[in-house]
Formats: C-alpha cells, sequence, structure tokens
C-alpha cells in the first residue's frame, strides 16, 4: 500500500465513525496492522482484501492507486493536511504521556535513591523543552515549519487557493 491508500482507508474508517480498534476487530486484524497501513506501509493481499470487504469496495480500489491522483482515491489535498496534521497532534499527545511516564518513574527512583538532589529535574527540563517544541510544531503555534504556513506561502505566491 502507498501512503495515499494509507490515507484513503483512515478516511473510509473516519467516515464511517470507527476506530482503528473497531476496524481492526471488523476485519479479524490487529490495531497495529491497521496502524501500519494508515501508516502506507506495506500490506499483504489478504489484509487488503479484509479492508476492501469491510468497506464494501472493489480490492483494487485499495491495492492499485493512481500515484500521482490522490483525489482519485476520494482523499483531495485538504483531507490529506488534515489527516496529516491530526497525526502530528497524535504524535505529540502520545510523546506527552511518555514523558508523564518516565518522568514519574524517574522521580519516584530519585525521591527513593536521593532524596535531597532532585537530580530528576535535569530531566525534566531538557525533555520537556524538547517536548514543548514538539507540541508547538504538532499544534501549528512555530512558524515555517509547518505544512499550512508551507501552504499560505504557495497560494499567496499562486493568487489562489489550492
Amino acid at each position: 500500500m502507498t501512503k495515499e491508500t494509507g490515507m484513503l482507508v483512515q478516511k473510509l474508517r473516519l467516515q464511517h465513525g470507527w476506530s482503528q480498534e473497531d476496524l481492526a476487530d471488523l476485519g479479524a486484524l490487529s490495531v497495529r496492522t491497521i496502524q501500519r497501513v494508515e501508516r502506507g506501509h506495506t500490506a499483504s493481499p489478504e489484509t487488503i482484501k479484509a479492508l476492501a470487504a469491510v468497506f464494501e469496495v472493489d480490492f483494487l480500489f485499495l491495492k492499485e492507486p493512481e500515484m500521482d491522483q490522490p483525489s482519485a482515491l476520494g482523499v483531495d489535498k485538504d483531507e490529506a493536511l488534515a489527516l496529516a496534521h491530526v497525526r502530528r497532534i497524535k504524535k505529540f499527545y502520545h510523546h506527552l504521556i511518555q514523558f508523564a511516564v518516565v518522568v514519574g518513574v524517574l522521580a519516584v527512583a530519585n525521591y527513593v535513591t536521593n532524596p535531597h538532589y532532585p537530580w530528576v529535574l535535569w530531566v525534566v527540563v531538557s525533555w520537556g523543552s524538547v517536548l514543548a517544541l514538539h507540541g508547538l510544531q504538532a499544534f501549528d503555534k512555530m512558524p515555517f515549519t509547518t505544512a499550512a504556513w508551507e501552504r499560505r506561502q504557495v497560494e499567496k505566491y499562486m493568487g489562489r487557493k489550492l
């Protein structure tokens, strides 16, 4: 599967109001398989057949997309940008959860091993700074690094919407 096909699978899933877990259950697939497909990783013919059956579409609709025409897949450029934006936000939230869990464990370890020296603060400050930058980027608050900024610049140059 291609990245465009992965976006199509995600779009179809969202149109049906299903979570990745729901789609995995309906297609007798693992959630990890659904995640990989939506990221554009190669899928087996069995996976493609299962997804096509769940979405009630032709096998070839998912298997052989037109690489140069994402709109032929039913995913236009605006939708592709929106899907990519949501993926960035989702990755940020995963990063935030990892940060909270690891810092929590390290804080307990710091308190148990050396309560008078808060070495865990070094981790909080350094990793927290990286996490803050990640959040700014994920929520399009950091100029010059987002697809939205790039798109606005192209539209400004062209004098019309993409």
